[in-house]
């Protein structure tokens, strides 16, 4: 056996690798979902709150695990759940649920503007917001957007002069 038909063979036992006859090809590695994290907000104000939504969550195919933190209202669920059937499912137990709306402060260039700083956001975190979305530097932005699609081809209403 060669470099090349020992590196085909450790492919093959590693799952990369050409397909050899055996049905398994690219195929089944598409199939594979991969691990993700989503995070939710939660209004729950006791332990029968957080039992109820923690055992619908638990429950769900491909979910494998559940953490929640009652003091910031914050679900973690880790698996190969979809983050919309894990948010609806949260909903269903009768609890205001949405996605994690925050991010840490240090994340953020101004976290004390306008629509980012929330006094109800937990210790150390802001809101999520688009870039420049609600920033000076934003607002310079779009003023700019606007001056130059003034004299783009593609609008209609662009300065014939040019």
């Amino acid at each position: 056996m060669g470099v090349g038909g020992t590196l085909e063979y450790l492919s093959g036992l590693l799952g990369g690798g050409g397909d050899h006859g055996h049905g398994h090809g690219h195929g089944s590695r598409r199939r594979r979902k991969q691990t993700q994290t989503v995070e939710l907000k939660v209004s729950m104000d006791c332990e029968g709150c957080e039992r109820k939504v923690k055992n619908a969550l638990s429950s769900m195919k491909g979910v494998r695990s559940v953490n929640i933190n009652r003091k910031q209202q914050k679900v973690t669920v880790t698996g190969y759940a979809e983050p919309s059937k894990v948010l609806r499912k949260a909903q269903s137990t009768g609890k205001k649920a949405e996605i994690w709306p925050y991010v840490p402060y240090s994340q953020v260039s101004q976290p004390y503007v306008a629509g980012t700083y929330d006094k109800r956001a937990p210790a150390g975190y802001v809101r999520s917001q688009e870039p420049g979305y609600g920033s000076v530097s934003g607002q310079a932005g779009r003023q700019d957007d606007q001056l130059t699609d003034m004299f783009n081809d593609d609008n209609a209403n662009s300065c014939a002069v040019m």
